[in-house]
């Protein structure tokens, strides 16, 4: 008996301590399942701007967008329009809205993680506000999508600056810098949040569509005669083709690129296999051509001149029949109006929009008061080119503008804290704080600032201060952070080092 009670008892313990043991480890596995201390979700409205000191409401907080998907169906001459954005992002916090910028489109319909979302459209500083309200709002650091139907016509009036470019054939170009993209499409426009993109361009068979990046395909558009599907824009059934392009490093919406016109692609490639794509109008191939072709040369020399290479995989111009006065940098495919090449030293602003490929959009200002980052290099190694093609001496045209600087400093601002965008202190102010630095520490030392530069921040955004910063760890040498910050912010010009002599415009 007493060995079976033993047996017994001893059966009962191991039952218990087993049950025990068994409690123990599910009550450690649901702890493990639950987060120790559980951030409470508590939305709150996203801003309306980033705080830009130029424009504070340009973008928007609250979000990161990592990648932008857009399809435009454009119908040329009536300039009819109908769109669908798809945005990846990432909150970085509770939202409970958040906004878009756009400009005089009409949202059909809105979308968050696949669920119908209520939005409600208010004055910008710039355009207009898009706030969409997502139902039970998002959590911070997780990803969301929303997708965007929209229509309008590219000829009615914004509310801010225009960012469409019309030619006379019915066609147009977007000219979006510094914050029009938000007249084609719903986006976070600020150069602080770039993301890829992609594109799927329609029109009808005929007229070439044109975008960032690189052509992947075109395909027999849904609604085009012959084919299953809705019909196109404004209910036609003509025969219609739908281009698509992807771009896949990162932009800001400002430099946005788009185009559908009678233009012809030409094609050929730059130093280590760089593909080249033009865009020229198809009755003026013969005219533009050589031009164009004149781009390999001018990448090669600039990557000598920097020594670091060609940020993108792709690059062209576009040169447009009419309707576009100006030259822009949009990413990877710089835009010209026609004037230019009536001029003999035309190729030095291809050169300026080319430098622009590596400050500005591949290196993008953290903000628009950092846009001299962007001008000042571009006029800088364009007069570089200038100098050495025998158009202008850089000492000549830097002596210039040394002496217009000063009064400028005083108007509109220095290089480093200009009250606007567009002036002479961002462009050739900023230019002649770089030629001071070459003078200054030399120019073995300010090449390898300026390529330091590129290498460091290439895909990102960067600041003035990021530029001293990088200028002193470069050198070793702490007083040339005082010194740019004198030619940067100071509203009377500093000496020339090796130029006593240069003085101000009187």
């Amino acid at each position: 008996m007493a060995e079976n009670r033993i047996r017994t008892v001893r059966a009962r313990s191991t039952r218990t301590v087993r049950a025990a043991t068994a409690t123990a480890v599910a009550a450690a596995t649901l702890a493990l399942a639950l987060p120790a201390h559980a951030a409470p979700f508590t939305p709150t409205p996203g801003a309306d701007g980033v705080g830009d000191p130029l424009f504070p409401t340009l973008g928007n907080g609250g979000y990161d967008v990592r990648h932008y998907d857009l399809s435009f169906d454009f119908t040329p001459v009536t300039y009819d329009f109908t769109g669908t954005m798809k945005i990846r992002a990432r909150a970085t916090q509770d939202l409970s809205s958040f906004n878009l910028d756009v400009d005089s489109l009409a949202i059909d319909a809105i979308k968050v993680n696949g669920k119908k979302a209520t939005w409600s459209i208010g004055p910008g500083q710039s355009g207009q506000e898009l706030t969409v309200t997502p139902a039970g709002g998002l959590r911070d650091r997780r990803a969301f999508d929303v997708e965007l139907t929209y229509h309008g016509n590219g000829r009615t009036k914004p509310t801010g600056q225009p960012g469409w470019r019309y030619m006379s054939d019915g066609g147009f170009a977007s000219a979006a810098q510094a914050s029009r993209a938000d007249t084609f499409a719903p986006v976070n426009d600020h150069p602080s949040d770039k993301a890829t993109w992609s594109f799927h361009l329609t029109a009808p068979d005929g007229w070439t569509p044109a975008a960032n990046g690189n052509l992947t395909g075109t395909r027999e558009a849904a609604g085009s005669a012959g084919s299953a599907g809705s019909a196109g824009t404004g209910g036609s059934t003509e025969p219609r083709k739908t281009w698509d392009f992807a771009l896949k490093s990162p932009m800001a919406p400002e430099l946005l690129g788009i185009s559908v016109d009678k233009q012809t692609y030409l094609h050929g490639r730059g130093p280590h296999g760089v593909k080249l794509r033009h865009l020229v109008p198809e009755d003026q191939q013969a005219k533009y051509e050589p031009i164009a072709e004149e781009t390999g040369g001018q990448l090669a020399w600039l990557e000598k001149t920097l020594g670091v290479r060609y940020p993108f995989d792709t690059y062209g111009v576009q040169i447009v029949r009419d309707g576009y006065s100006d030259a822009l940098e949009n990413q990877t495919l710089s835009l010209f109006g026609p004037s230019w090449f009536d001029r003999p030293t035309y190729s030095t602003t291809m050169v300026h929009e080319l430098t622009h490929q590596w400050f500005g959009d591949s290196v993008t200002p953290a903000t628009w008061q950092d846009a001299w980052l962007n001008e000042g290099p571009a006029v800088y190694y364009a007069a570089v080119w200038a100098d050495q093609k025998g158009f202008q001496p850089i000492e000549e045209k830097m002596k210039t503008a040394y002496a217009e600087l000063d009064a400028v400093r005083k108007t509109d601002g220095p290089p480093g804290k200009p009250t606007g965008l567009g002036g002479f202190n961002i462009y050739d102010g900023a230019a002649v704080s770089l030629y001071a630095l070459d003078q200054q520490i030399g120019q073995e030392k300010f090449e390898a600032v300026m390529k330091a530069w590129l290498t460091g921040h290439r895909h990102g955004n960067a600041s003035t201060q990021d530029f001293i910063d990088n200028a002193v760890e470069v050198t070793g040498d702490d007083s040339v952070g005082t010194f740019l910050h004198h030619w940067l912010y100071d509203l009377d010009n500093p000496p020339m080092p090796g130029h006593p002599d240069w003085g101000v415009a009187k």
